[in-house]
């Protein structure tokens, strides 16, 4: 399951270099599945949708920071727990409800090449 921030966010910040996914954005600063990551060309979402990876998308919050669930993998292959959560000061990095992967669609995510450029090399 993807993971959101709630309306509780205090716009700190410490969340968005955590991420592996490259998957939160500051409130208000439209994303791309490619911002990050190795991916081009034509990208499945988590609906079915096909998008181009450098398509740009209008926020999901203006006010406060956010999570792309379709890059979000709660740094399964990266790390033990969400990054965003165990840094967060108010704990408002939660499971989104509405975005319930397994472990594996959370792994073929990764592998899809959902990860930050300086981490590539490490692989």
């Amino acid at each position: 399951m993807a993971l959101k921030i709630t309306e509780e966010c205090i716009n700190c910040g410490a969340c968005e270099p955590e991420c592996p996914n490259n998957a939160i954005y500051e409130g208000g600063v439209e994303w791309a599945i490619a911002d990050g990551t190795s991916v081009k060309g034509p990208y499945t979402l988590l609906d079915g949708t096909v998008v181009d990876a450098e398509q740009r998308n209008p926020p999901i919050s203006v006010d406060t920071y956010y999570i792309v669930p379709h890059k979000c993998t709660e740094c399964k292959g990266f790390h033990e727990e969400p990054q965003c959560a165990a840094v967060c000061p108010v704990d408002c990095c939660v499971p989104d409800e509405l975005y319930r992967e397994s472990e594996e669609e959370l792994l073929a995510k990764k592998s899809a090449c959902i990860c930050k450029l300086r981490d590539i090399t490490d692989f």
